[in-house]
């Protein structure tokens, strides 16, 4: 991208609806409640003939450092630093307040160009707020309707204007290096001529787990830097935040997610929201991270969240996080060990990591064995190894006799990875019983080394020749 540029404003005035419209998407969460976005998301944006990328920014408000709506302001100001632009957009339908007046004081201090933007001027009414715009001292404002994309031609001639056709229309190689890896990720997971596991592809990993587990500490800590909001209260995040780095010279697409609570106490239409963008990253993402509580783990909502990812069929790695407030770690470790056997059934062999966000306490161990994971989710069989190995399980544990007839298993193939799901030809396959099967795939679990992820089989009956003729009299 040739430029970025920042979206600031105070709360509700439709940044994240101008956001959505400029990167093509619904990325952002958009809602009547002020105060919807916290952290500051990137995105790739198109305007007409321009190329930049963008950063969607919390409602900038007056307050102290310390408390959640003061680290909203820091995240924003870090935006605007790094910006080589800002829209500022203010709501021409209510009109100034004294905050728009302190946050163009602020612009203007910063001293880096400013579009002034006046959102919601297809709303009756709203010529007075369009012309109280001009009374902040940063130009002409632009008029348009985020909501219905009214304007856009206007914004675009104004941001050219602000930042000049050269840098506007600078280079395009990065665009073309981030097309390339868009190829990269859209992998078709059906494809059955899959090679083998590459280590240099990005890797895209989701970390979810229950509000207050510690997820966005544990990314800022994997980062080196505050990118994301943190602190003591529940429910910070609320959007799912994508952020890029390198681990080891490979690069990572994390998703940080809001955090889940039990179905019956989502109750809001912003928290259905979050639950949603937090599912859609969980079915994005190839590896994802369960962030539990080592003071209070595996409680029902750990396991359902476990559950739900084993079920979209992700790759699953346990966190253990908060390590550094347990008391004897030996006996918690021992003790957590024996849970995640008895208790998750379904995983048997995912691997489970004592870390600290906070400290840094594992993290590197915590990467190896998301890396680990993943190898295991991409794996293929050969069709011969497989069906060696079919012929010596039903040696040791033949199929049970169904209605006094014998059950066939005949052949046996891997139709897909990620996750690897396996095809076995058969004698009336609705009759096979879910034990069976359930022993088939420990069976495949322990002898290919596959632990931890999940192992799906499809029954097919063998074709029959003679079906369709009719019997010779």
């Amino acid at each position: 991208m040739s430029f970025t540029v920042a979206i600031v404003g105070r709360p509700n005035v439709g940044k994240s609806t101008l956001f959505n419209r400029l990167v093509g998407k619904k990325l952002a969460l958009v809602d009547d409640t002020p105060g919807v976005t916290r952290d500051r998301r990137p995105g790739d944006a198109k305007l007409v003939d321009l190329r930049f990328r963008i950063i969607d920014t919390a409602g900038l408000e007056e307050a102290g450092p310390e408390t959640l709506e003061g680290r909203m302001r820091a995240q924003t100001e870090k935006a605007i630093d790094e910006a080589d632009l800002s829209l500022f957009v203010v709501d021409a339908k209510m009109g100034l307040t004294p905050v728009d007046q302190s946050l163009a004081e602020m612009l203007r201090r910063r001293g880096k160009p400013v579009v002034l933007v006046a959102n919601k001027s297809e709303a009756r009414g709203s010529d007075g707020g369009f012309y109280d715009a001009y009374t902040l001292g940063l130009g002409e404002p632009v008029p348009i309707s985020a909501e219905h994309g009214q304007g856009m031609i206007d914004l675009r001639d104004a941001i050219v204007e602000a930042i000049g056709p050269e840098k506007a229309f600078g280079d395009d190689e990065d665009d073309e290096a981030i097309t390339d890896i868009d190829v990269r990720f859209s992998d078709d997971e059906d494809d059955e001529t899959e090679p083998a596991y590459d280590d240099t592809k990005p890797l895209r990993v989701a970390i979810v787990g229950r509000p207050n587990a510690g997820k966005s500490t544990l990314i800022n800590r994997f980062l080196g830097e505050d990118r994301l909001l943190t602190g003591p209260e529940a429910g910070i995040t609320r959007d799912s935040i994508s952020v890029e780095w390198d681990w080891r010279g490979r690069t990572i697409k994390m998703f940080d997610t809001a955090g889940m609570r039990r179905k019956a106490r989502v109750q809001e239409k912003l928290e259905k929201l979050s639950v949603a963008d937090t599912l859609r990253a969980i079915r994005f993402a190839e590896t994802v991270v369960i962030v539990f509580d080592a003071t209070i783990p595996f409680e029902k909502q750990d396991l359902q969240i476990v559950d739900l990812v084993l079920r979209e069929g992700r790759a699953a790695v346990l966190a253990f996080n908060k390590w550094d407030l347990v008391d004897d770690p030996q006996a918690v470790l021992a003790d957590l060990r024996e849970k995640t056997e008895r208790l998750l059934p379904q995983a048997r062999g995912i691997r489970a990591v004592p870390i600290s966000g906070q400290t840094g306490y594992a993290l590197d161990k915590l990467m190896q064995n998301i890396i680990d994971t993943d190898m295991v989710w991409n794996k293929r069989i050969s069709t011969a190894k497989l069906n060696r190995w079919l012929d010596g399980v039903q040696v040791q544990h033949p199929p049970p006799a169904v209605s006094g007839r014998r059950l066939k298993l005949k052949y046996m193939t891997q139709v897909k990875a990620r996750p690897p799901a396996f095809m076995i030809s058969c004698t009336r396959p609705d009759a096979v019983p879910e034990s069976y099967l359930r022993y088939l795939i420990n069976g495949l679990r322990a002898d290919f080394q596959m632990p931890g992820v999940p192992v799906r089989i499809h029954l097919r009956a063998a074709e029959n020749p003679f079906e369709n003729k009719r019997k010779k009299r």
